[in-house]
């Protein structure tokens, strides 16, 4: 599953204004609101927006296979790699501030993002910074400073909007880390049931919007934050069969589709599912269905 902006803004109870905003696709979006405490557990999922919160309010995090509690103030990023749930248990010490931004918004002419190496895209990087009553103050002033240039009718504010956030971002990444996390409980189950999920979500390939990203056992378990090992294990476990196997069958059967029911190449194909050379992925079909690429193709009028 995963939450829309759309999606997002009709849970929280949002206008009808920011709606539509939310609805214009291809273009930039960034928004900053208010976080109130509302007790109760957000549902297991991915979101397709990014998301920087300061969190006043206590709670527990939840991923794949663990947990955090979050007793103090803290600094949480989302983003739509890695999906999470959040259970509010208790008041904290008054409303703290989110803002709410897609992927068209963080791009930039730079060959480098100045944000690669931050959580917002390095999956490997720690997802909330506990910090103390001085650095809520700082950060509180870069969400108002936000807040008051989305208001103002400035023809480049978006620049600016990027600057505070990288403050932002960097600000939290200076903090020593000391999160402690939890098992959860059937966690193998569903870091199992995850990673079936995300598999899916690469398909149907999309040529060229949308080609696979995701190949290897690794790439998964980099996405869903646990070690590889602890993936294959759970996965065997779970389905009987391993990690490479149901994702070899998969692109087996996206392969399959294609030549089918495509006018695509065979070399647009291959390079669409992840190989570099055309004859790399026609061993592969061989390997897989006993049948070439154009063997595969010939079917496509029958």
């Amino acid at each position: 599953m995963t939450e829309s902006l759309e999606e997002f803004y009709k849970r929280i109870n949002r206008t009808e204004e920011a709606l539509q905003h939310a609805h214009q696709k291809g273009s930039e979006y960034f928004d900053i609101q208010l976080s109130r405490c509302s007790i109760g557990k957000t549902s297991f999922s991915y979101r397709n927006f990014y998301k920087v919160a300061l969190v006043l309010h206590t709670g527990k995090l939840y991923y794949a296979d663990k947990w955090i509690e979050v007793d103090r103030p803290a600094i949480l990023f989302s983003t739509p790699l890695i999906p999470y749930a959040w259970e509010a248990t208790g008041m904290g010490g008054g409303p703290g501030h989110f803002c709410l931004f897609n992927e068209h918004f963080l791009k930039t002419g730079d060959r480098h993002n100045p944000l690669a190496d931050t959580p917002l895209l390095d999956i490997s990087k720690e997802r909330i910074y506990f910090i103390d009553d001085n650095m809520v103050e700082r950060i509180q002033g870069l969400f108002l400073k936000m807040q008051e240039e989305l208001k103002s009718d400035y023809a480049q504010k978006s620049d600016i909007l990027r600057c505070y956030l990288h403050l932002l971002v960097h600000e939290a990444m200076k903090v020593r880390m000391t999160s402690s996390y939890i098992p959860r409980r059937n966690a193998g189950q569903r870091t199992a049931e995850l990673f079936l999920a995300l598999l899916e979500r690469q398909f149907p390939i999309e040529i060229p919007h949308k080609i696979l990203t995701l190949k290897t056992p690794n790439d998964y378990a980099e996405r869903l934050s646990v070690h590889v090992n602890h993936l294959n294990r759970v996965v065997k476990t779970t389905t009987g069969k391993t990690t490479s196997a149901l994702i070899t069958n998969r692109i087996v059967q996206e392969g399959v589709q294609l030549l089918q029911h495509s006018d695509y190449s065979v070399g647009e194909i291959a390079f669409a599912l992840g190989f570099e050379e055309p004859a790399s992925f026609s061993n592969f079909m061989k390997k897989h269905t006993n049948l070439s690429p154009t063997s595969h193709r010939l079917f496509q009028t029958v």
